[in-house]
């Protein structure tokens, strides 16, 4: 399906340049659009891309559109931030294109008497939904999940294929839980007793605001005796591990196999890159930035950018960099002793 250009922008709003009424079918990337798509512009270093585009349309900044406009032919539409009005935009075409869900039970499904499932809401073949739980308007629940007793699931939340949603668990509107995703099993809680580990129950819940996406085979834990708590806004990627008791401010994201151990309190607005690692029962404030495989160990009480890796290179000088490491404080020592001794020669003379 397409839309006209001027639609478009009446509905996502920015500057345009050009022809309103150009027909859209989609956006494609820079070197790939066609006279029918619309692309985006958000890094400058592919300016001489843009310049070259067959796009009918362009979307990108004031500055980048200066420089492009000498030799780009095509519509613009100029905004503060490119990339976000692409996200956007691709949303609007995803609506165009989608099929439509017509709401209802499928045949397959066990839905408990005393669950609560809105007209408005589908439910795919082979769900189990379990006694007490409740199901917003306009929920998907795609094919083989599983929602526990008493569970909510907030309006607009789509399940994919296979998700499996614990007793007790909520969740607010609008959010995405991709297959494989567990959410709400018990956290990893034991007490040892000579030798021997006794199991703690777990008895609170995960509870999710609005807008999150979890990703696929994600798993979050239900929280000991308090709950597990993930804010409005939370981005998590694909196979990552958010233990028992954790709680994540709105807006925070992370990036795939990232782990969080238990009663670690996240801030809002941060990010962490892909396989960084969370020790339990630190405290992270807001608008801290974790660089990809580096372990937090320690809690982060300033906002800012945080590296905790050592570099990669070859396994040689790797191992003679940590002999080095490994006799610091051996060194650390004769350093000691030598400043004693020059600071004692000093002063005889």
């Amino acid at each position: 399906m397409s839309t006209r250009l001027g639609k478009l922008v009446e509905r996502l709003g920015g500057q345009l340049t050009g022809d309103a009424e150009i027909e859209i079918s989609g956006i494609a990337p820079l070197d790939a659009a066609g006279a029918s798509h619309i692309t985006f512009l958000s890094n400058p270093k592919l300016r001489s891309q843009a310049a070259k585009t067959k796009a009918a349309a362009l979307i990108l900044s004031d500055a980048d559109a200066q420089v492009v406009s000498a030799t780009y032919t095509g519509a613009t539409i100029v905004t503060d931030n490119p990339y976000a009005y692409f996200a956007r935009a691709a949303q609007y075409f995803a609506q165009l294109d989608a099929i439509p869900v017509e709401p209802g039970i499928h045949s397959s499904a066990c839905v408990h008497a005393d669950a609560k499932v809105a007209a408005g809401a589908m439910i795919g073949p082979h769900v189990t939904i379990d006694a007490g739980a409740e199901i917003a308007d306009g929920v998907i629940i795609d094919a083989g999940c599983f929602i526990g007793r008493n569970a909510k699931v907030g309006e607009g939340t789509h399940f994919f294929a296979n998700v499996t949603f614990h007793a007790g668990c909520e969740i607010g509107s609008h959010g995405i839980i991709h297959s494989g995703a567990v959410i709400g099993a018990d956290g990893f809680g034991f007490a040892r007793e000579k030798g021997v580990y006794i199991k703690i129950p777990q008895t609170g819940r995960v509870v999710i605001g609005d807008d999150v996406e979890i990703g696929a085979n994600t798993t979050i834990d239900r929280g000991a005796l308090a709950d597990t708590v993930i804010e409005d806004g939370v981005k998590l990627d694909n196979q990552i591990q958010i233990g028992h008791n954790c709680h994540i401010g709105a807006h925070t994201a992370m990036a795939g196999c990232v782990g969080v151990a238990g009663s670690a309190k996240i801030g809002k607005y941060c990010t962490f890159g892909g396989a960084a690692m969370v020790l339990g029962h630190l405290t992270i404030v807001d608008n801290v930035h974790i660089s990809s495989g580096s372990m937090v160990s320690r809690s982060i009480l300033e906002p800012g950018q945080y590296t905790g890796f050592f570099p990669l290179s070859k396994n040689a000088e790797w191992e003679k960099s940590a002999v080095i490491v490994r006799n610091l404080g051996t060194m650390r020592e004769k350093i000691r002793e030598l400043e004693k001794t020059i600071k004692s020669l000093t002063e005889k003379k």
